[in-house]
């Protein structure tokens, strides 16, 4: 460790003392620790040389109830604030930026605003209105009832009309809590924390989120939102210096330090074992198998770095892989269908937790699932495990301390996220950023060969802090909650006087009035044109090899990993090989090669490398979408001195696929059937948008078919035949022949890591090149039709999606389409979608693989009047005339989504994979400037050429008690 006179730690704010400079070797960069002198407020700096710079700050949010008040909070906070007073600052600034990443987090014990630019005029925009936001938040009521929840009539004017909720978090929360796997985690949290703040719902219970006061918030607020609760972190390449003066300038110099009081205490440890049951909501006459049985424990506290490394081992060794003997027992057990979807470490909280058990299983079954867990435990600690296992996850954890992660997520951000926790319960976030010094202590632990069996004792079975939960499924619950709060809303409205009512209707027209401000625009920052870079940065190949196999060498900085990646041509497949492609695609890498079986298979991978996966790639010609593109892709990624391992591991499981493991393929397809049908809430709106897109293009359809609800309904019903021995066999024999198929196509190899390890990556491949060949071409046909229909599942909310069929992407049209879909979200549908209809979310783009534009809404209560939405938006767009900047912002949007980097792996990867599908980087170019070019009369052109009402396709995901407004609206209807 250096101190204060590191070169990093230099030039800071005299507002602030330097505590310490840290330099981390193996993340490349140097942590410097501040500390605000008067309000005791914490800095954490990331120094490197990325222009990818990242803000946080974090603030210790403590929830007494379920009402969701941080989440509201969160929400709220973001809706105006005082010198930036407009209606919705924050996705105001959405539109105004060149932002690589935007939000904001509520977890069960803090809050916090993140973002990200490579803009360094971007970065600072956002900076000022996300300290204003934090500091000095209006908190307008008006807004309160907007984000949280309000009473209003179903025909907000007339009182004659019953009430209902509304609200945006009310309906984000109704959709969250219709997922059981969610409804576990909260009820196994309430049950292990009966007397802290993680007995309660942070994100809100739907039942409880309408107790919340207005006034409860804004003390919530008044007491937590301070600098001396906050903690500030940031990542990049900006002077520490100037970041701080705009965090004392801005913010700091008018507070004085505070005992904030927010300090989570701890949870009493239990005298003994508990057992409880619950419910939850399962809108399905079928409840055979379908009850969740968990075991969960709490352990120790997560700020000690030591316990908590321990405890990663200690699940590694564990749930690691299908060879670690609990992941082993809970997958091969007749006593549920899979693993629960809650499984392992939680180390995010104050105190952490440890949970094992199963999904699809019964309630009679409780008593033997905790004894399968129990006596697993007693064996691992009676005999110990092997050392090589130990090894294994040291490796991992090793490895993923190296990754340079940000594909989707920026580096920086998962970095400091990674950090915060500790940062938040006032522990020391540098020691989990530089864990080379605990790895070392904890692996010469390790070597002891009872440390493992000790850990199982202490942690635990000699722990008396555990829970069995028993979370059984109820066919009714869904209508009890609805008739409560229709209940509910009935007796408020029997006691309603004549003002009253009124008051109702005039706070109904008071919103729908702040919602149609414009505000003054003015007052936000914004960049501009000329804060567009010209260029964009592609990754080219360093060398590219013909023979014997097609080859591409990208020179990127990946820390001393490596990255493979085998792309072969597919072969022309039937329906049913296609249909097959993704159970084949999730089973290869888990099932054992050659002489090893799957057990034996996952421990060698586990030893050697950071894993592999495989998937289809089938894309969209560039100029015509009936055209189309195929690959089979297996990838892995590795640290360079393991490249040997890794080829050959690779190239096992391309090259002697087990799939005689009969059991193996029933296990694992059983586990993807659980995962699919627990997905569907979370992605219904991308469910609805695939439905609604079906009938676009053979490919659109294979979509579907492959990755929709489609997928979800057969892959339940290929699990179900697998009861039958002779189907297993069947199936097991499709997917050999299919992979024999696809071995021996083309090959088209990707690889990625620093040029100073090209030849360890060339030794290593040598043995395995040769060129494959494929014979029938890969095409799918063409395929279009008009869609409407609606699929019933377990839904608590709707998921809206309307589709029309348009143009390829190197089409002149497509630039202004893609423009259109974040004009019409900025300038009407964020408003009709979420803040008057109170979805969680909703907007329209350009899907160039499609070759569709796409309306969507996400957890949405309203079902016509979103999809009469849709159509106003398009109307909205032709019949008005608009403020150029507004298609300026909209352009911003684009061309932010284009520029955004990746990390160093995934930008080679994603070049690789656009040059297989005939996109050059010329063409991506051309498309980029045809978006700058984009115009007001181009919008309202393409909006009225190819979004006419009645060539519309309609996808709906939605819940069986809105079955009767489906056939309304003339929905074909198909269930899940």
């Amino acid at each position: 460790m250096s101190e204060a006179n590191g070169s990093h730690a230099k030039g800071h704010h005299p507002a602030f003392s330097l505590v310490r400079s840290v330099p981390i070797e193996a993340l490349n960069l140097t942590v410097d620790e501040y500390r605000h002198d008067k309000t005791g407020a914490r800095h954490y700096h990331l120094a490197t040389d990325d222009d990818q710079n990242v803000f946080l700050v974090g603030l210790r949010t403590v929830p007494e109830d379920s009402t969701g008040v941080a989440h509201i909070l969160e929400h709220t906070a973001l809706c105006g604030s005082e010198r930036f007073p407009v209606r919705d600052p924050f996705f105001m600034m959405i539109r105004r930026s060149l932002n690589t990443f935007m939000n904001a987090f509520t977890s069960s014990d803090w809050t916090a605003y993140p973002f990200a630019s490579c803009n360094e005029k971007d970065f600072y925009n956002l900076l000022d209105v996300y300290l204003d936001a934090t500091f000095f938040s209006r908190i307008d009521e008006l807004d309160f009832r907007q984000e949280g929840h309000r009473v209003e009539f179903e025909q907000w004017d007339d009182p004659s009309t019953p009430l209902t909720f509304k609200g945006v978090v009310f309906n984000e929360m109704k959709g969250a809590m219709s997922d059981p796997t969610s409804v576990l985690w909260q009820t196994l949290s309430r049950e292990l924390f009966p007397d802290t703040t993680y007995h309660h719902n942070s994100g809100g219970d739907p039942e409880r989120i309408p107790d919340l006061t207005y006034e409860q918030m804004v003390a919530f607020y008044k007491r937590f939102y301070h600098p001396s609760n906050a903690v500030f972190m940031t990542y990049g390449n900006q002077p520490v210096g100037r970041l701080q003066r705009e965090f004392e300038e801005r913010a700091l110099a008018r507070f004085e330090q505070i005992d904030p009081d927010s300090a989570v205490p701890l949870q009493p440890i239990f005298a003994g074992p508990k057992q409880v049951e619950d419910i939850y909501p399962l809108d399905d006459d079928d409840t055979a198998e379908k009850t969740h049985v968990n075991v969960g424990w709490m352990l120790d506290e997560s700020a000690d770095l030591d316990a908590r490394l321990e405890a990663q081992l200690l699940e590694g060794v564990l749930l690691e892989n299908s060879a670690s003997p609990l992941l082993r027992a809970l997958e091969t057990t007749d006593l549920g269908a899979a693993p629960s979807p809650v499984l392992g470490l939680e180390d995010s909280q104050r105190q952490m937790v440890f949970v094992a058990g199963l999904e699809g299983s019964e309630a009679d079954r409780a008593q033997d699932v905790e004894k399968l867990i129990l006596d697993t435990l007693t064996e691992v600690a009676e005999k110990g495990v092997d050392p090589d296992m130990v090894e294994s996850v040291l490796h991992q954890l090793e490895l993923e301390q190296r990754e340079v992660t940000g594909d989707g997520f920026p580096y920086g951000l998962h970095l400091i996220v990674q950090a915060l926790p500790a940062a938040i319960h006032d522990s020391d976030p540098i020691n989990l950023l530089d864990l080379e010094p605990a790895l070392g202590r904890l692996r010469a632990k390790a070597a002891d060969p009872q440390f493992i069996p000790n850990l199982v004792r202490r942690l635990l079975l000699d722990n008396p802090h555990r829970v069995r939960l028993v979370l059984k499924p109820d066919t009714e619950l869904s209508a009890r909650q609805q008739a409560a709060e229709k209940a509910r809303l009935a007796a408020m409205q029997d006691t309603l006087t004549t003002d009253e009512k009124q008051r109702i209707v005039d706070q109904a027209k008071a919103l729908a009035d702040r919602q149609a401000e414009e505000g003054d625009l003015s007052l936000l920052p914004t960049v501009t044109r000329e804060d567009i870079p010209e260029d964009i940065d592609i990754p080219q190949p360093e060398q590219f090899v013909h023979q014997p196999s097609s080859q591409r060498w990208y020179n990127r900085s990946t820390n001393g990993l490596c990255y493979l990646q085998l792309a072969i041509d597919l072969p022309h497949l039937d329906r049913d090989e296609l249909e097959l492609m993704p159970v084949y695609a999730g089973l290869l890498t888990e099932l054992g090669a050659g002489d090893r079986d799957y057990v034996a298979m996952a421990e060698a991978v586990t030893a050697r490398t950071g894993g592999f996966s495989a998937s289809a790639s089938v894309r969209a010609g560039i100029d015509d979408v009936h055209r189309t593109s195929g690959f089979w892709l297996l990838s892995g990624k590795a640290l360079v001195r393991h490249a040997d391992a890794m080829a050959d591991l690779f190239h096992q499981h391309l090259d002697a696929a087990r799939f005689d493991e009969i059991d193996r393929i029933r296990d694992l397809v059983s586990q993807m059937r659980f995962g699919t049908e627990q997905g569907v809430s979370g992605r219904g709106h991308v469910h609805a948008m695939l439905l609604a897109t079906s009938g676009m293009s053979a490919r659109a359809a294979m979509r579907h078919d492959t990755a929709g609800v489609s997928a979800v309904r057969r892959i339940k019903a290929m699990d179900d035949g697998l009861e039958q021995a002779e189907s297993r066999y069947d199936l097991a024999e499709r997917l050999a022949r299919l992979h024999e198929k696809l071995k021996g196509g083309l090959r088209h190899y990707n690889v990625v890591t620093e040029q100073r390890h090209f030849p360890e990556m060339a030794q290593a491949l040598r043995p395995h090149m040769h060129q494959g060949q494929t014979d029938q071409p890969f095409a799918l046909g063409h395929h279009e039709t008009q869609v409407r229909e609606a699929w019933i599942g377990n839904l608590a909310v709707n998921y809206c999606a309307k589709a029309h069929a348009c143009v390829p992407p190197k089409h002149a049209d497509a630039a202004a389409l893609a423009v259109l879909g974040g004009f019409m979200r900025n300038g009407f549908l964020h408003t009709a979608i979420r803040e008057k209809g109170g979805a969680y979310g909703g907007g329209a783009g350009f899907d160039a693989e499609s070759g569709s534009f796409r309306f969507f809404s996400y957890r949405d209560p309203r079902l016509g009047e979103t999809l009469d939405d849709f159509d106003r938006a398009v109307d909205w767009v032709v019949d008005n005339t608009h403020e150029d900047r507004t298609v300026e912002e909209a352009i911003f949007g684009v061309i932010a989504s284009i520029d955004k980097p990746g990390s160093p792996a995934g930008e080679a990867k994603k070049a690789f994979m656009d040059t297989l599908h005939g996109r050059t980087p010329d063409d991506l170019r051309e498309i980029r400037a045809r978006v700058l070019d984009v115009t007001q009369d181009d919008l309202k052109r393409v909006a009225e050429t190819y979004l006419k009402p009645e060539t519309a396709s309609v996808g709906v995901l939605a819940g069986p008690s809105r079955e009767e407004d489906l056939k309304a609206l003339d929905l074909r209807i198909e269930r899940i």
